[in-house]
């Protein structure tokens, strides 16, 4: 498969794909190669809220398919619809990841102790708002990470936030109390080329201080 390793060509490159080519699959190997180069995004204190669903079976896709209303057809098209969400609780990881740090040298015992006994605290505190605000910039973060990667590597994206937010987690089986859906992303091999598109001169989104 022929990848992208100019950036300046993955960043220009990437466009939003509104039909796919059904007939293509993603090999999962290469599904979590990309979503592993897309975690590597930012995120708050490093607590990686990001839950992420491939839909990618008939049944699953006829299963949320009246979730995406209009955007169903980049539904049926694309080899997944990729539905990310955030983690409310995703402080229970938080052992986890610190642990790792240690084991790989990123942090010392000590530090790690003065984070958790910080960390925890804290984000148990938040509100529901609170932590949403959190699990949305940092998941956010994530997906247009996921989308550029996935450019890189040949595939084509559309960002959808027109779905049922509301059900979405629970037509997935997912707590929907716990998990809070962000933004769905197609992925897939174009079948029509995307339109391009304008952006504001810089002049006029950036004021230097």
């Amino acid at each position: 498969m022929t990848r992208l390793n100019d950036f300046n060509e993955v960043l220009n490159g990437r466009k939003s794909v509104k039909v796919f080519d059904s007939e293509y699959k993603i090999p999962h190997e290469e599904m979590d190669e990309m979503i592993t180069k897309a975690t590597k995004a930012p995120s708050s204190v490093n607590m990686q809220p990001w839950r992420i669903a491939v839909v990618e079976s008939d049944e699953g896709k006829e299963k949320i398919k009246e979730a995406f209303g209009f955007n169903s057809r980049q539904l049926t098209t694309s080899s997944a619809m990729v539905i990310i969400f955030g983690d409310l609780q995703n402080y229970e990881k938080a052992e986890q990841i610190y642990n790792d740090a240690v084991d790989q040298a990123h942090m010392t015992e000590e530090i790690k102790t003065q984070m958790l006994e910080w960390i925890l605290p804290y984000y148990k505190s938040l509100s529901r708002e609170g932590m949403k605000d959190i699990v949305n910039i940092d998941s956010s973060l994530m997906a247009m990470q996921f989308m550029l990667t996935a450019k890189a590597y040949g595939y084509d994206t559309n960002p959808i936030g027109g779905f049922d937010k509301e059900n979405i987690a629970k037509i997935i089986g997912y707590d929907s109390d716990r998990y809070v859906p962000v933004l769905a992303i197609a992925i897939g091999k174009k079948a029509q080329e995307a339109h391009g598109s304008v952006r504001l001169p810089v002049h006029e989104v950036r004021e230097y201080l």
